[in-house]
């Protein structure tokens, strides 16, 4: 079983360099695989979207919080650390200019040595759209797009893409990422159409907010989709995180194993620099012992 961490940056300003540099370098020092960035470019101080998280909708940080752009946290941890691998989580792929997207992802790879696990999702703020220009209805349909002109982008030594809602011209853009034939592209969301895009798209699905019976659940949904697509279960690494649910001890962690899940992810660092420290070693101190004695879940053993 591997642990990783979620990073949601939120706290202090001044202090969240401090945040970033603590969470890379202890998360890798005490044995993290990974560790994971939230994305918001704004926030709003009365939404009427429901964050999808929480029992009555509401997000759990003020817009006074700051998000610190994912990729460039994710180069800020990279210059820190040799093995952890850094991932987005997730990023809102159709709020942004595809193109540039893709060549975030491929320079944060061969700048962390093929590290990068790209983290998509289609986001659920549509206050955050509209504040960008972007319509909120065709976010699914532009997502897949997206995500097929940036295959193209780092595949291909000419790339070309038509489609509905983005073209890309002959151009060519390099370097290309190290990880081949990119970084995996994972998932997050925990609804029948996000686990199509999974099965149709993605090397990963990142659920949130689970427990384990819970996870258990939504796995063996995707394990059916996968099998109608000729796709093996292992085919798609499975991170869980229980966000705010009570599931951090090692009883839960053998649970998780024993639903499907390959990654148990942690929530830290939401009181700031002064406790992420604390946080993760605490982490590592009960977890991972357990973790290392846990075999394969059930869809790795065939």
């Amino acid at each position: 079983m591997k642990l990783g961490l979620f990073l949601p940056l939120a706290g202090d300003p001044t202090r969240l360099r401090d945040t970033v540099a603590t969470a890379a370098t202890v998360g890798e020092r005490t044995g993290f695989h990974s560790l994971w960035f939230a994305e918001h470019v704004a926030l709003f101080d009365t939404p009427a979207s429901r964050y999808p998280y929480s029992p009555d909708g509401s997000f759990p940080l003020t817009g006074e919080v700051g998000i610190v752009e994912p990729f460039v946290a994710i180069s800020f941890a990279a210059a820190l650390t040799t093995r952890i691998r850094l991932g987005t989580g997730i990023c809102l792929v159709p709020q942004r200019p595809p193109l540039y997207t893709a060549k975030q992802v491929a320079d944060c790879d061969v700048l962390s040595g093929g590290r990068l696990d790209f983290g998509v999702g289609i986001g659920w703020l549509r206050e955050e759209f509209e504040a960008l220009g972007v319509p909120f209805a065709d976010r699914a349909a532009r997502c897949r797009e997206y995500l097929a002109a940036m295959r193209t982008l780092w595949t291909d030594p000419v790339s070309r893409y038509e489609g509905r809602l983005v073209r890309v011209p002959p151009l060519r853009m390099f370097p290309k990422p190290i990880q081949k034939p990119h970084p995996p592209i994972v998932f997050g969301g925990e609804s029948d159409a996000a686990l199509r895009r999974v099965a149709d798209l993605g090397q990963g699905w990142y659920g949130f907010n689970l427990l384990p019976d819970e996870a258990a659940a939504r796995i063996a949904a995707l394990d059916a989709l996968l099998a109608r697509r000729g796709r093996r279960p292992e085919s798609v690494a499975v991170s869980v995180s229980p966000y705010f649910k009570p599931a951090r001890d090692a009883a839960a962690l053998g649970a998780y194993a024993e639903a499907g899940v390959d990654q148990v992810i942690y929530l830290v660092g939401l009181r700031g620099a002064e406790t992420v420290r604390a946080e993760i070693e605490a982490l590592a101190a009960e977890l991972m012992p357990a973790a290392a004695r846990l075999g394969p879940g059930p869809r790795r053993r065939g």
